[in-house]
């Protein structure tokens, strides 16, 4: 069995994604390591080939403007790679994704038991959205609980839409079982000044140019987290390969609303979905219910085979 891992990658430093981690932290499972690295503003190659291991290959690329549409360029670069993967399965991380050490010896079990269980087309893994700092977590209602990250290579299966998932060639979604893995995942933990960057170069793909400047009027803004009381508190560890960057955290999030916070800043506040009312009721009636609500499944879970995984 050979074990593909791939991802893509542009000014990563610029816009602080976990790159380096992310990819050292499935590098012991896999076989070989694809890179789509982008044409970057700072030294985002260069620090992935410091990496230093033999197994990763890098194709650097050049990012067309023609699919900065709707988020196109992500499924287009995600696909270079996968299309360079050779492996019986392709692993695919998103630069800001990270897999728990504990996790590796589950998933590489997992993927030679389905090895010739042509009905099993991909694995699903549960996902932990941090969000502010690296102690508090997502659990509102619309941030996605479940994605698939492994797909069985040969099938002609793409990157979908700004790469949130994958579907067949024709279209069709694919049959999945679940892995017994999370995917800790920390785009939404970066210094408030890099957190803005990130957001509007991420608009800049899925938007027009007049667009991102009404919705950023002042780019060097710091973005603001909020309060954090809402989110739940994380009591676990972090990967390994994380825990430098843990330890370099240089910013302050609030976890309690402040006495007396203006209206003004009151309202900033209250522009995350997550704090919303509606949102916040939806959110409650998952945890009752222990069941998403309204999800749109990018997949099919094959329950014959998710019962005794």
């Amino acid at each position: 069995m050979k074990i593909s891992g791939f991802t893509f990658v542009r000014n990563a430093i610029k816009l602080y994604y976990p790159i380096v981690e992310s990819i050292t932290s499935i590098l012991p499972i896999c076989d070989e390591f694809i890179v789509a690295a982008g044409d970057s503003d700072d030294e985002t190659t260069e620090i992935i080939r410091s990496i230093g291991s033999p197994k990763i290959k890098i194709i650097e690329t050049v990012w067309d403007p023609k699919y900065f549409v709707g988020g196109a360029i992500n499924a287009q670069q995600t696909n270079l790679a996968l299309d360079h993967c050779s492996g019986d399965w392709a692993f695919y991380l998103q630069a800001d994704e990270v897999v728990h050490e504990r996790y590796l010896p589950v998933i590489k079990s997992k993927l030679e038991h389905y090895l010739d269980v042509p009905e099993v087309e991909g694995f699903l893994f549960a996902y932990k959205h941090f969000f502010g700092d690296y102690e508090h977590y997502q659990t509102a209602h619309g941030w996605y609980k479940y994605e698939v990250r492994i797909i069985r290579n040969g099938l002609g299966i793409r990157s979908y839409r700004s790469a949130k998932g994958f579907r067949k060639a024709d279209g069709s979604k694919l049959r999945v079982v679940p892995v017994g893995a999370e995917i800790y995942h920390y785009g939404w933990v970066r210094p408030p000044t890099k957190m803005k960057q990130k957001q509007i170069a991420l608009d800049s793909l899925h938007h027009s140019p007049e667009w991102v400047r009404r919705r950023h009027p002042d780019p060097t803004a710091e973005f603001d987290y909020g309060s954090l009381e809402r989110l739940a508190k994380f009591m676990d560890t972090h990967p390994k390969v994380m825990q430098d960057r843990i330890a370099r955290m240089d910013w302050k999030v609030s976890v309690e609303r402040s006495p007396g916070v203006s209206n003004q800043r009151s309202r900033t506040k209250s522009r995350h979905r997550h704090n919303r009312i509606r949102v916040r009721l939806l959110s409650s009636l998952e945890k009752v219910l222990r069941t998403p609500l309204f999800e749109r499944r990018n997949y099919i879970l094959l329950k014959k085979f998710s019962c005794r995984s």
